[in-house]
């Protein structure tokens, strides 16, 4: 009897488990070679081609479990790792946490664990200044080295996660990002002398900050500005303003009052300490701890604090001259407001990275714990891995199919992210050269014709650079959502495959749900910011609806599979468009409410929709066939899950049949047997440095007692 290869992958998965390889390639390294940058992918197909072949050659691919090639290993750590120099981006992050500075340490109370995390912030900078005093500054200017560090630190450490990304991101960034960094001396802050922090939420204006209450106002008399807090609601909720840590500087966000008239929102440059405690004028009163990693989070308010005229925040949405005359090029307050805080949307980036560490990490543990983990067999004596359980495997490779699609998905938008001031600059360029020839060749020497012309052409450029950039922080908002949401339950499922010994904290997964629910409420809550983007995304979003098909799909196939999630994106979205035409007029509040569930529907099945693009952009990119056939045999899994939830709707409109549909559990049995015996492999290839696993006994192959070996 011929036994075709699909098969023989089933019957290994439930038989044959190998152990977790040790070590692996740094990305970027000559295993890993050459990373390219994430791109758009058209993963529309014409709609009679015929896939069996394809999907044929994919588990022919595929060797038996436990002979995946170190080269299909390589392969993937490089398309996990991809995007511009990764071992300057991801490498240098990942060699320093091998190191003794970065291993668990038991037993610290909550305060000395907050200071530990700023002992670790300091050699996190001064790996940076290693490379020059001012690479610290550069470094905030780079979306795709600080997203990276986020992606390392967040398993080791929650609260230097959030410190850094405070300190880097919302402090530096910020400095960087207006006029104050082109005179003023940074060093205190690139060397570390003064911890940043970021002072913008208020106790009663979170989600709705730009309704805060803390004000600056103008001293035409004394120059600069009455910094000051005029209600117990208006103090600052949660920075970091302790005296742990060292002395420290904010940026504060302040409602700018010149001779009484309100221009809007901007940050302030304002001491808060020095080595003797805090500044007249600045209340610090600490919280109490938080679920989590413990960060010296505070309640902080200004009793009129006095600052120069250069403690303000200044650039193109907004100068103050001495005399008080303000100009921007921006029109109106909100959006003066929405430019100081910029740095919030890279801020959504770092949260997404940091808990999508947090999820790579407990998946590689709770792998290598599915491979050393034996229990009895059904014959005498036996004794089995419990991976070789689908009950067990099949949801560690759930997880693993959305840990690699939620990889491949923030490549995906810190690369267009990082893209956006390349684009500017480019665009400017061009239209430059373009407005000096158009003089040179103008015949009747007016040029008028040309300014018109040019003036059309840069207000034209100016609309799709903005449309551009609201899309990418619309993307932004809607990655953070899902992926940080994702990572919780990938954490929760990690724990819960490694029994009792999951719940130790040393055992490296126990604490990761706590701290990703930081980043699930930091830099905009989720729900929050999805309901922003639903709301913008009912009728200002095209969704890309594929060619209609002639022949019916194939649900082996990932492109149908995409395509049918594409339909179920746009039904959603024609539900919210309805709702919202036939909600009940005069009632704003009402028509949202019957709005609401249909849009967010619509922004989760496009979460999915554009992960599981990004998710086949990295398959096509795959070198190693071995590694292509996983990738894809993943992301069907990835697709399958997501679209059980849809199959009526798509049943309805007539986009699966009936016999489509009875096919959908074998189509996910067959792709998860598959995948199965390579769990090793898939996980291994997220690359956690072999040091710190090794200080892990959960992942090294032995438990918890290890521990009470140790002196």
């Amino acid at each position: 009897m011929t036994v075709t290869t699909s098969e023989a992958l089933r019957t290994e998965a439930s038989h044959r488990v190998p152990p977790p390889p040790a070590g692996g390639p740094e990305p970027g390294s000559p295993s890993a070679p050459g990373a390219t940058t994430t791109a758009e992918r058209d993963v529309t197909q014409d709609a009679t081609q015929d896939v069996s072949s394809d999907v044929s050659r994919d588990a022919d691919a595929l060797p038996g479990a436990g002979t995946a090639t170190a080269d299909a290993r390589a392969d993937l750590t490089r398309l996990l790792f991809a995007g511009p120099d990764p071992d300057r981006t991801h490498g240098t992050w990942r060699r320093l946490l091998g190191g003794p500075a970065f291993t668990y340490r038991p037993g610290l109370a909550p305060a000395e664990r907050a200071a530990l995390s700023y002992e670790r912030l300091r050699l996190l900078n001064d790996v940076l200044t290693a490379e020059d005093p001012a690479a610290p500054a550069r470094f905030a200017a780079d979306p795709h080295r600080l997203a990276a560090l986020h992606e390392w630190i967040g398993p080791v450490d929650g609260g230097l996660t959030t410190l850094a990304s405070i300190h880097y991101n919302l402090f530096l960034g910020s400095l960087v990002d207006h006029d104050l960094a082109h005179d003023h001396d940074l060093s205190p802050f690139t060397a570390m002398r003064r911890v940043g922090t970021f002072l913008c939420t208020e106790l009663e204006h979170g989600n709705d900050v730009a309704a805060m209450e803390t004000v600056a106002v103008l001293d035409r008399e004394r120059g600069g500005f009455d910094l000051h807090t005029p209600t117990p609601g208006a103090a600052k909720f949660m920075p970091n303003t302790s005296l742990t840590g060292g002395p420290k500087t904010a940026v504060v966000a302040a409602r700018l009052l010149v001779d009484g008239e309100d221009q809007g929102i901007f940050l302030f440059l304002t001491p808060l300490s020095d080595e003797h405690g805090h500044l007249p004028g600045i209340r610090v009163r600490r919280l109490p701890d938080r679920t989590g990693t413990p960060v010296d989070h505070c309640l902080t308010s200004f009793t009129h604090v006095r600052l120069p005229h250069e403690a303000l925040l200044q650039g193109e949405h907004g100068r103050l001259t001495p005399e008080g005359s303000l100009t921007s090029v921006l029109g109106n307050r909100r959006k003066r407001f929405l430019r100081s805080i910029g740095r919030v949307t890279m801020g959504k980036l770092c949260m997404s990275a940091g808990t999508l560490g947090m999820a790579r990490a407990a998946l590689t543990i709770a792998v290598r714990h599915a491979h050393s983990r034996r229990i009895s067999g059904p014959r005498a004596g036996e004794r089995l891995p419990v991976a070789a359980h689908r009950s067990h495997h099949g949801r560690l490779l759930d997880a693993l199919a959305t840990a690699y699609a939620m990889t491949f998905l923030h490549r995906e938008v810190v690369d267009r992210f990082a893209g956006l001031g390349d684009g500017e600059g480019h665009r400017a360029d061009w239209a430059a050269g373009a407005a000096d020839a158009g003089r040179e060749d103008r015949a009747d020497g007016t040029g008028r014709g040309d300014r018109e012309d040019r003036e059309d052409r840069e207000d034209r450029e100016d609309r799709e650079d903005r449309e551009d950039r609201e899309e990418i922080e619309r993307l932004a908002a809607v990655a953070k959502g899902w992926i940080t949401w994702q990572a919780r339950d990938i954490a929760i499922e990690c724990r819960e495959r490694c029994g009792a010994q999951g719940l130790f904290p040393a055992n490296g997964i126990s604490d990761l749900p706590a701290n990703i629910e930081g980043g699930i409420t930091a830099e905009g809550d989720n729900l929050v910011i999805w309901v922003k983007a639903a709301s913008e995304m009912v009728f200002g979003h095209t969704v890309p609806l594929p060619p209609a098909r002639t022949a019916p799909g194939d649900v082996d196939d990932p492109a149908f599979l995409r395509d049918l999630l594409t339909h179920a994106e746009s039904l959603w979205q024609k539900r919210a468009r309805t709702a919202l035409r036939e909600g009940p007029s005069g009632d704003p509040t009402g028509r949202w409410n019957a709005t609401s569930t249909p849009a967010l529907e619509m922004v989760e099945a496009h979460a999915c929709r554009t992960a599981a693009d990004a998710f086949l952009t990295a398959a096509d990119r795959a070198t190693d066939p071995t590694a292509r056939a996983l990738l894809r045999a993943l992301c069907r899994v990835f697709l399958l899950r997501r679209l059980r939830e849809h199959t009526g709707d798509l049943l309805a409109e007539g986009l699966l049949t009936p016999d489509q549909v009875r096919a959908l559990p074998r189509a996910l049995d067959t792709a998860t047997a598959e995948a199965a015996p390579h769990l090793p492999t898939l996980a291994e290839a997220f690359d956690l440095p072999p040091d710190l696993l090794a200080t892990i006994p959960l992942a090294s192959g032995a438990g918890i007692t290890r521990t009470l070996e140790q002196p």
